[in-house]
């Protein structure tokens, strides 16, 4: 009796196991009048929305839908998705705008795509109703991170957006950010091409052995010499070719009788803004003298190189390597502390999107967002 109702029992479940499987196979409809709508929150838009669930993501479609329309003159805030988002724009006029770039007018029929960590945001035109359908990928069970609200003079364009007046990423330090994940990652091939073109953009041979030589304190001996001697066999042919890159200048020589550590120490100081103590270090005094002495002494002082590069390439390399989010959070930081823009940063970011990968640019994203609600 006992094992024919263990049979039963199997049997049953066998059977809703299949029916779940039949229903995921099948097509279905959720009509108009079953969609749910509310408001927009006030600590993510401005003015009057309406977001309207079309579909939540899920284990086959890890991505969600949602028809959201703007009043005129309503918009969203400034906001970030780890796995991207792509707008269509079904009704009226509006406008969107990324961090440190121009304002864009929208139109019923474009398609936004928003890559994964950029900053941005989207809404209304100031006379016109706006309605989109948003598709939001889902990256470890997050869509968004929503961020500062848009100002005024921001959603009216008053606020500069072009490169020289928002201090977004330059060409030199687009080429750098490559140089630096490229090292990190050990692609060479690809490296190869972020060589020859920071030195088309201007980056001079010296700084460019600057960023290698650096590298080696972040992605290993045998990461950096093997991008030094890719640089060597670029440096060859581009000679060969007729090209005449400029050398620049070499670091000045430290006054003699520098105490090395104690510069260290000084330097570390000034790029955190505060003295750099901890439990690691008290456990392991070794590797806080190599820091302080070696990385922000010996390198950190050669002055061909200014911080914010050296902070541009570390950041690029660190945002490649996996498991290094503590140290990401931290040269994030430096890198804010040192002058670095947080549109600067947002544009390193894209280049990361664009040249390494969606995921390392989802995470690194992430990272800034955190550092840039918590200072």
């Amino acid at each position: 009796m006992e094992r024919r109702k263990a049979l039963g029992s199997n049997a049953a479940t066998g059977a809703a196991a299949a029916d779940k499987d039949d229903r995921s196979k099948t097509q279905t409809i959720t009509r108009g009048e079953d969609q749910t709508s509310t408001a927009g929150s006030p600590d993510t838009f401005t003015g009057d929305v309406r977001v309207s669930t079309l579909f939540p993501a899920d284990g086959t479609a890890p991505y969600s839908g949602a028809s959201v329309t703007f009043q005129p003159g309503a918009r969203s805030a400034w906001h970030t998705h780890p796995a991207g988002q792509r707008l269509v724009v079904t009704e009226g006029v509006g406008r969107t705008q990324q961090w440190g770039g121009p304002l864009r007018e929208i139109r019923a029929g474009d398609v936004v795509w928003c890559p994964p960590g950029v900053k941005h945001w989207h809404g209304a035109a100031p006379d016109s109703v706006l309605t989109h359908v948003a598709l939001t990928g889902v990256h470890d069970e997050q869509a968004v991170t929503w961020l500062e609200q848009v100002s005024d003079e921001q959603y009216d364009g008053r606020v500069a957006g072009d490169r020289e007046q928002t201090g977004a990423l330059s060409d030199q330090h687009a080429a750098i950010t490559m140089i630096g994940a490229f090292t990190a990652s050990g692609d060479l091939p690809r490296l190869t091409t972020a060589l020859k073109q920071s030195l088309d953009a201007g980056v001079t041979v010296n700084q460019v052995k600057e960023v290698l030589v650096q590298m080696y304190a972040y992605a290993g001996f045998p990461r950096s010499l093997n991008a030094i001697s890719t640089f060597m066999t670029v440096l060859e042919h581009r000679q060969d070719n007729g090209t005449k890159d400029e050398s620049g200048p070499e670091p000045s020589p430290l006054p003699d009788g520098t105490d090395i550590l104690e510069l260290g120490t000084a330097n570390q100081t000034e790029l955190t803004g505060a003295p750099v103590t901890g439990p690691l270090f008290d456990f392991a005094p070794a590797i806080d003298e190599f820091l302080k002495a070696h990385l922000f002494g010996d390198i950190f002082s050669r002055d061909n190189l200014d911080w914010r590069s050296r902070e541009i390439a570390t950041i690029a390399a660190l945002a490649t390597l996996a498991g290094t989010e503590s140290q990401l959070r931290s040269h994030f930081t430096i890198g804010l502390h040192t002058g670095l823009s947080e549109a600067q940063l947002r544009g390193l970011i894209q280049v990361l999107s664009h040249e390494v990968g969606s995921r390392q640019a989802a995470d690194a994203g992430r990272i800034l967002d955190e550092v840039v609600r918590h200072r």
